[in-house]
């Protein structure tokens, strides 16, 4: 029986001169699952906010949205409210924007249960603690009085997925919801949707653009793309014969290739010896909780042209030695070497001038990239205090000839960074470290949020930017295709420690260790997709 019906549905928006989404029709039976797949920009988020009637006031929507016989774009703003989170729950993408940080995790499950359960607060509070259980969060009764960013991103999207289940919703809809969580942690995610799906009875409406998470799954595929349908059905007849020239890109956007070898005479460009990384323990009333050692004791040499990736779950310590090797963890110990020049031994005054030969590249670029400044202000930034010789003419001609290097049009060097996609953004990041001519650059989580064919775009870039520099990476991530696509050796970390280290090849295709098995099955690396 059919719960959610599209028909003709159309969501304009007029002042920009945008079509997001151009009559689409789907439809979503009791107890499916739906995955709706595509590049970014295809529509696939403007789907979930039409049909929980969230579109911005700037949207012009047309056709029809109908869940369980109801058609949704008739309704008032109040009679739309007792549907929302009752007959249809949302799980957003990024958990840590959609949770209020001022309030905790029990209060906020609270919320819907009050609102549309018609609970008391002890009654509230008690069904809150049922829900934390029921998604799998340990010791669900303490973590009622955490705040969000006293949990992982693992603990806080099953979160998310409790307070759209408080309501007892027929229809859930899942918007990317694994996107920034480590292989691991996706795989439990997953085995939560499918079970809570297969004991209450929802449909799923599941957004990704990770075609490996859809086999997994999807009862049905959706391919949008530029806000129309361009193909649906079963998603393993889907996977093995798509007919549609999408679809069979979207197949083909895997990361490939692999990293040639870099000679043993290659020079070094850094090493460290004994890096560690300690924060204090938090203080509780009348005690203090012991220090957290997030990185213990790493040992890294790192040469010319050489990507050494590193790899492990949320909270393994990846970042934290990222920002270590470069100077930007206070709390970390060890020796670092650049070079021939001992980085420890520098305060921040000896360390700018060396800080153009290591750049970082940042997870979220829209979080580091100042909204106040154009694109190519931003590129050109690192120019004024490592080349304060330079005139603004010349630091916008650099801008400029980088926009062009990383594959971006150098006219729009003058827009500003929310004009651009999250891969146009992505690039202005790493624009933003190439114009130095860096010999090391760390790139922490550079593609999580990307979809595949952009990812294969950066992978390209990156490459090219090696090639042609002989360029030294630190390539911190969770998505095991990309590091195999991009890394020659491999470093795996679990709660900061070293678990194993070798070639990327020889550790991805045959791990010694249990925990490095477990990530690699997670990843799903040898699974083809064609064979869903």
């Amino acid at each position: 029986m059919t719960l959610l019906q599209l028909r003709g549905l159309t969501v304009r928006y007029p002042e920009a001169g945008v079509t997001a989404l151009e009559s689409l029709d789907l439809d979503l039976a009791r107890g499916e699952t739906l995955a709706l797949v595509g590049e970014s920009g295809s529509g696939k988020s403007q789907v979930a906010l039409a049909v929980m009637g969230l579109l911005p006031p700037q949207a012009r929507v047309s056709g029809s949205v109908r869940v369980d016989g109801t058609e949704l774009t008739a309704l008032d703003r109040p009679a739309l409210d007792r549907i929302r989170g009752a007959r249809i729950g949302l799980v957003f993408q990024e958990p840590m924007t959609a949770l209020d940080p001022l309030f905790t995790v029990g209060h906020q499950i609270a919320l819907p249960l009050r609102a549309h359960r018609g609970m008391g607060r002890r009654q509230a509070a008690a069904r809150a603690r049922e829900l934390l259980d029921l998604v799998g969060i340990r010791d669900a009764a303490s973590r009622l009085s955490a705040h969000p960013h006293e949990l992982s991103g693992g603990e806080r999207q099953r979160v998310m997925i409790a307070m759209a289940l408080a309501g007892e919703p027929d229809l859930l809809i899942a918007d990317e919801p694994t996107t920034a969580l480590d292989v691991t942690v996706q795989a439990q995610i997953l085995a939560l949707l499918a079970d809570l799906k297969r004991r209450l009875g929802l449909a799923l409406l599941f957004i990704t653009h990770d075609l490996r998470l859809v086999r997994r799954i999807a009862d049905r595929t959706a391919v949008l793309r530029a806000g129309r349908l361009v193909e649906t059905g079963p998603t393993g007849e889907l996977f093995r014969n798509p007919r549609a020239s999408e679809t069979r890109g979207l197949l083909a956007a895997e990361p490939a290739g692999r990293k040639d070898p870099v000679p043993e005479e290659a020079p070094v460009v850094l090493e460290a010896r004994g890096v560690s990384v300690g924060y204090p323990g938090r203080r509780r009333f009348l005690r203090a909780e012991p220090p957290r050692l997030a990185v213990c004791g790493i040992d890294l040499t790192v040469r010319a042209g050489q990507t050494i990736g590193v790899v492990g779950e949320s909270g393994s310590g990846k970042s934290s030695l990222g920002r270590a090797l470069i100077r930007l963890e206070p709390a970390a110990h060890g020796l670092v070497r650049f070079e021939d020049r001992d980085l420890t031994a520098l305060d921040r005054r000896a360390l700018r001038p060396l800080r153009r030969g290591f750049q970082p590249v940042f997870q979220d670029p829209m979080g580091s990239l100042s909204p106040r400044l154009t694109a190519g202000e931003i590129v050109a930034e690192g120019l004024r205090v490592h080349s304060p010789h330079l005139s603004a003419a010349d630091r916008d001609a650099r801008a400029a000839e980088a926009f062009s290097e990383v594959r971006l049009d150098p006219t729009w060097r003058h827009r500003f960074p929310h004009a651009f996609s999250g891969g146009q953004r992505q690039r202005i990041a790493i624009a933003r470290a190439m114009i130095l001519r860096p010999r090391l650059v760390v790139l922490d989580e550079p593609t999580s949020a990307l979809d595949r064919t952009v990812q294969r775009d950066i992978v390209a870039l990156l490459r090219d930017f090696q090639a042609a520099h002989g360029l030294a990476y630190l390539f911190i991530s969770h998505d095991l295709a990309v590091v195999r696509a991009l890394a020659d050796t491999v470093l795996v970390l679990r709660a900061g420690r070293e678990v194993e280290r070798g070639p990327t090849d020889a550790v991805l295709a045959r791990p010694r260790e249990a925990y490095t098995r477990a990530l690699v099955a997670a990843a799903d690396l040898d699974g083809d997709l064609s064979q869903a």
